[in-house]
């Protein structure tokens, strides 16, 4: 989903424009339980978990790797990094992924607020990537027209 090929079709990139719209949509629907629920209910109760209670002079950040299937975010894994960079095998297979910094103790306000940025912020991000892409198709058809 780069969409900056040379031989990129409309219709390609308005289907790239929908998958990341479907993307979005997924990422609301999380936020939205994240907002309405207990922690203790969600889709994120595992990353809580790892932000609140591990070991921050070992650990510094824990990530949620996301996965959309079937218009619905799908968590598929937490993970914890004390140094470096996620491994490429781990990221490629998710859509997307939200990190936070470990703060033992954390509160489920303060996390609902800190997480809950952090899956805006992906939205927004999706949601530009959309507009990017049904803006080149409209360049890519409005050429053909001349």
């Amino acid at each position: 989903m780069t969409g900056t090929g040379s031989d990129e079709s409309p219709a390609d990139l308005r289907e790239e424009a929908a998958e990341y719209e479907t993307i979005a949509d997924a990422l609301e629907d999380l936020l939205a339980e994240l907002r309405d629920e207990e922690i203790k209910d969600s889709r994120l109760e595992g990353l809580f978990d790892e932000v609140s209670s591990s070991d921050p002079n070992i650990w510094n950040i824990v990530s949620a790797f996301i996965d959309v299937e079937d218009g619905e975010a799908v968590i598929t894994d937490e993970s914890k990094l004390a140094r470096g960079s996620w491994a490429p095998e781990i990221v490629e297979g998710c859509d997307t992924m939200i990190t936070l910094d470990i703060e033992y103790g954390m509160m489920p306000d303060e996390f609902k607020y800190t997480a809950g940025k952090e899956l805006q912020k992906r939205i927004e991000e999706f949601r530009e990537q959309a507009a990017g892409a049904r803006e080149r198709a409209d360049e890519l058809e409005d050429a053909d027209d001349e």
